[in-house]
């Protein structure tokens, strides 16, 4: 049974274990996607923990809609890049090639699976060859589902930079698509 996001929100801060378990199988691997984008493969599992662990504490407190919800979560997620980066003081690796990539799997046709995966993979690895602030504002809006105005929210950019570094960001996914996904300069990381 479907449940609305007021019903669900109202049933974790009960502490119902089930619901918690749906809020993050809706959010978790875009969650996921986003570290691996803007902050490298290496630890983007651990800073999504780290991020459900600080999030679950302001989760009582919490009051909004689930685009609310998706641009705390996110803002959060961002913190933790931020603070990984200040505690190691080194560059992070390059997002993961798309062998090295997992898919989650789910419960339709395997064969219509793998090819989803697959154009998933290749859009993720485009997406992660943008430059830093294009790369970050795309991940935000594609893969977090997050609008203009929360991603000028989690990223502390106004609404007008937002909406550059998207439409930049989305002019240099179609010249690498037209390049063959090849591109000479992949950029830096976002965080260091």
């Amino acid at each position: 049974m479907e449940h609305t996001w007021a019903q669900l929100l109202g049933r974790v801060q009960a502490g119902d274990e089930h619901a918690f378990t749906c809020l993050w199988r809706r959010h978790h691997p875009s969650l996921v996607r986003y570290l691996e984008i803007v902050g490298g493969p290496n630890g983007a599992e651990d800073l999504a923990a780290e991020t459900w662990i600080s999030l679950v504490r302001s989760l009582p407190r919490f009051r909004g809609g689930e685009a609310g919800f998706k641009a705390l979560l996110f803002t959060t997620a961002r913190s933790r890049l931020v603070d990984q980066a200040r505690r190691a003081r080194v560059r992070p690796l390059s997002a993961r090639s798309l062998d090295e990539r997992d898919e989650r799997p789910t419960a339709d046709d395997p064969g219509a699976r793998v090819e989803r995966a697959e154009a998933t993979q290749a859009a993720l690895d485009l997406i992660a060859r943008l430059p830093p602030a294009q790369a970050e504002v795309v991940a935000l809006r594609v893969v977090g589902g997050l609008g203009n105005a929360e991603v000028a929210a989690v990223t502390g950019k106004a609404s007008g930079a937002v909406r550059v570094a998207y439409s930049r960001g989305l002019d240099t996914l179609a010249e690498l698509v037209g390049q063959g996904g090849h591109v000479t300069d992949p950029g830096e990381p976002a965080f260091r």
